[in-house]
């Protein structure tokens, strides 16, 4: 990966917004649309919302399309991108709601893994189940290029254009 950037973004940086036009739905129920319509339309409103809400993509290498504000840090070297998240799962493993988890074994195991992954420029995410009801999500996507998606360039380089 030398010469590539390893671009970092973790989730949630903000609460995800939800628009100001629909009443909120009561707890435990899903949103219904009543017409074609609506669909539409929320279809259209999630997109917009989409590249600057703090709502994690369902493809990793859609963090790409993220806001530069989102990163967290950027690495040239994935051994740094590694410390950095053994760093981020430290600050979180006594909350971990698995025991396995917080395992420091374990932990360093998952961060060679990861440093792999990022050697070859392939992305990583990760989600814990925290203690109560929180996740913990965390995500390290590689760029230029992006393997799975090379169209898209680094948040950074376009922030610096």
């Amino acid at each position: 990966m030398s010469g590539s950037r390893s671009a970092c973004a973790d989730w949630p940086p903000t609460p995800p917004r939800r628009p100001r036009s629909r009443p909120p739905c009561a707890a435990g129920s899903a949103p219904t649309a009543n017409s074609e319509k609506e669909v539409f339309d929320r279809y259209r409103e999630a997109v917009a919302e989409f590249p600057v809400s703090g709502v994690p993509p369902i493809q990793t290498a859609h963090w790409l399309l993220k806001p530069p504000s989102i990163i967290r840090g950027t690495w040239e070297e994935p051994k740094e991108a590694g410390a950095w998240l053994r760093l981020q799962l430290a600050g979180f493993a006594s909350r971990f709601a698995s025991a396995d988890e917080r395992e420091p074994d374990r932990l360093a195991l998952l961060e060679r893994a990861v440093v792999g992954r990022l050697t070859w420029g392939g992305d990583v995410s990760l989600g814990h189940y925290l203690n109560g009801t929180a996740f913990h999500a965390v995500a390290l996507v590689t760029c230029s290029p992006n393997r799975a998606a090379p169209g898209l360039s680094c948040p950074v380089a376009r922030s610096r254009a």
